[in-house]
């Protein structure tokens, strides 16, 4: 087809038409969906313009009340510290926004159940002989959270756990006996949060004439975000309220920050055993640490078997050929019973970690730590929507090298989250050995019984003044208790127990239950 006139005159349609050797319906029909899709285009250009400029001026707003928070700090020493804390907490924060910006969500189609090389059995590891490598490793245990959750004041690890001995108590008791059965020096490093630093710099003072060395530093404390401004809400450094500690995947920042990763180092010491302060399993191994050495590891992540009760729990996955962390928030909300899946990931963290204190120290120099963001939603105490942006130590795992897990025993998990954690680890389902608890032999099954205790037992006071004692669980496979329940003396209990009632039942003393469900009203009377 040919224009009457010069080819610039001609309709965008005719020329379309004669480039691609059309014929005009249907060069008109593609040409309208060639300016179809440049609109489409420019919708999604303008769409993510409008994204950045916001996350621009969200960043500059950010940025300018952090700097109004640092300078209303007199003290130069502070000021530097909270200055610190303030440039980590707007690159999280920058993160974030860009994140959001860009929509980036985790490809499920790519989340694969870990490598066999890329968990070792536990079985496998090979019995140390030189127990002097001791002296090349420190113990730090996470110590920045509260026992709110269980009805107490202050420090979660000073509460009583077992035989009037507390989380700390039988941590230092451990490492103490470490130190004197195997004449080495192992430190232990509490990373405390502003929550927990006065009340437990107080506590350990009664360890000074303990074979033990403690050292402690602070986790950063971070600004809650009001939701819907993204400005931070406190007004002021000392306005505690607005603040939190942000997630144990801080450790890095903090321990470099604090000058306490350089001590270390200074001191030969290499390896670093990080652990919650309330997992009373989390005790020092010296075959994963000769097996560290061996393998040249940089970080070895503790996992253990999944049961239906830890299908929340983090899981090592394979992404793309790497070794990753991969927690529940991460998770595309379509995809949550597949991470659920026993079948498909049959392990989970135990947040007990090995690392290389001078893999730590390149990483922090060069590249940094850059963590997967978990956004927690919260509301304040005067109702106001904010959120946290929190890190977990053990999503690191992928900035080291020969980084990988060891499947561990369950009895290396002991966490005690609420009461119901709280009666297994004091009953006689359990021993004390050096501040460490070990499975009584008498009880014939190496699993340990599932207990769920209802409302009435959820504060610690609460539970103390249902149980006369401890009731014996040698033989018990699980127990259910909902509802108002009274324990006498010597009650023992076997096999499947399930006590329901929306009245009362008292268990006298000296009470054997074995595969009973009793429900309703009931009061046992002594005869």
């Amino acid at each position: 087809m040919l224009c009457a006139t010069s080819l610039a005159a001609c309709s965008p349609t005719s020329v379309f038409a004669m480039e691609n050797g059309l014929s005009p319906a249907t060069a008109a029909a593609a040409h309208a969906d060639d300016k179809n899709r440049t609109r489409s285009k420019n919708r999604i250009a303008s769409h993510i313009d409008f994204k950045s400029a916001t996350t621009g001026v969200a960043a500059k707003a950010m940025r300018n009340e952090l700097n109004a928070l640092v300078q209303k700090i007199d003290d130069p020493q502070v000021k530097r510290a909270f200055e610190s804390e303030m440039h980590s907490f707007f690159l999280l924060f920058n993160r974030y926004l860009s994140e959001k910006a860009k929509g980036q969500k985790l490809q499920w189609d790519r989340v694969k159940p870990p490598a066999p090389e890329q968990v070792v059995a536990y079985k496998s590891l090979k019995d140390a002989k030189d127990s002097s490598i001791l002296n090349k490793l420190a113990v730090l245990k996470l110590n920045g959270g509260l026992g709110t959750t269980m009805g107490c004041v202050g420090p979660k690890s000073v509460i009583e756990v077992r035989d009037g001995m507390t989380f700390l108590d039988l941590s230092v008791r451990q490492i103490e006996h470490l130190n004197s059965a195997y004449d080495v020096n192992v430190p232990l490093i509490l990373m405390n949060s502003f929550n927990t630093d006065d009340d437990t710099n107080r506590v350990i003072q009664k360890y000074a004439n303990h074979n033990i060395e403690i050292m402690t530093f602070n986790q950063s404390r971070y600004p809650r975000v009001n939701k819907e401004t993204l400005l931070p809400v406190p007004r002021s450094a000392t306005d505690k309220a607005g603040w939190y500690p942000p997630g144990h995947g801080d450790l890095f920042d903090a321990l470099s920050n604090s000058g306490l990763l350089d001590k270390l180092l200074e001191q030969g010491k290499e390896y670093i055993f990080v652990s919650n302060s309330d997992n009373l399993g989390a005790v020092t191994d010296l075959n994963i640490l000769q097996h560290m050495m061996e393998s040249q590891s940089e970080f070895i992540m503790e996992v253990t078997d999944k049961t239906k009760a830890d299908v929340k729990g983090g899981t090592l996955i394979d992404y793309e050929g790497s070794i990753r962390l991969l927690e529940v928030a991460q998770v595309p909300s379509d995809h949550i019973e597949d991470f659920k899946s026993v079948r498909k990931f049959q392990i989970f963290n135990t947040n007990s970690l090995w690392m290389d204190l001078r893999a730590i120290k390149r990483v922090m120099e060069t590249e940094g730590t850059d963590l997967e963001i978990i956004v927690n939603n919260k509301v304040a105490d005067n109702g106001e929507a904010v959120i946290q942006l929190e890190t977990a130590v053990g999503a690191a795992i992928k900035h080291f090298k020969n980084a990988h897990g060891i499947n561990v025993p369950r009895s290396r998990f002991l966490p005690v989250k609420s009461c119901s954690d709280l009666l297994l680890i004091t009953s006689d389902l359990y021993q004390l050995e050096h501040g460490q608890l070990v499975m009584n032999p008498a009880r014939m099954f190496l699993t340990t019984p599932i207990v769920k205790l209802g409302d009435h037992f959820k504060k610690v006071s609460q539970y103390q003044k249902r149980f006369k004692s401890i009731p014996s669980m040698l033989e018990l496979d699980h127990l259910t208790v909902s509802g108002d329940v009274t324990f006498g003396r010597n009650v023992v209990l076997r096999g499947v127990v399930i006590l329901v009632t929306d009245a009362k039942i008292d268990l006298p003393d000296g009470t054997i239950l074995e595969n009973k469900l009793v429900s309703g009203s009931l009061t046992i009377l002594e005869h």
